[in-house]
């Protein structure tokens, strides 16, 4: 902690004014939180009255708590799929740079006995700088996608 008030002394901070302005904007925070909690129970409780003048008063207990068991399962649902795609992609992320690495280390390895031989110099090495600037210019553009 010492640190890192020596550090922000340096930079120029005020670590006073900073924590101050943190403390703010959490309890402003919290406070529109419950405040939007609290309205969205009010609109609830309309919803809830206004069904049951509509359809009296167990039909519309059951509607409204089906609806929100079906949103509930709805959110339970999609939070499934965006983990399911983000563990697919980094089982993909990892594979990549496992055979990234595996190709690396085999063309480090096969690189002493090439290069004893008079045929790689001429051509392989110039194959081998064009393939790589291949490789580069190809990776970049997956980058921008």
């Amino acid at each position: 902690m010492y640190l890192l008030t020596a550090l922000a002394g340096l930079l120029g901070f005020e670590l006073e004014t900073i924590s101050e302005q943190v403390k703010r904007k959490i309890i402003a925070g919290v406070v529109m939180a419950l405040l939007g909690l609290i309205g969205a129970i009010f609109l609830i409780i309309a919803g809830y009255i206004a069904l049951s003048e509509q359809l009296g008063p167990l039909i519309a207990a059951l509607i409204l708590g089906g609806s929100f068991l079906l949103l509930t399962l709805a959110v339970y649902l999609g939070t499934r799929i965006g983990e399911a795609k983000r563990q697919r992609e980094a089982v993909e992320r990892r594979r990549s740079s496992q055979t990234g690495a595996f190709l690396t280390t085999a063309a480090i390895t096969a690189l002493p006995v090439l290069l004893k031989s008079p045929w790689f110099r001429t051509l392989g090495i110039p194959a081998a700088a064009i393939a790589a600037l291949l490789v580069a210019s190809n990776s970049g553009e997956k980058d921008d996608e």
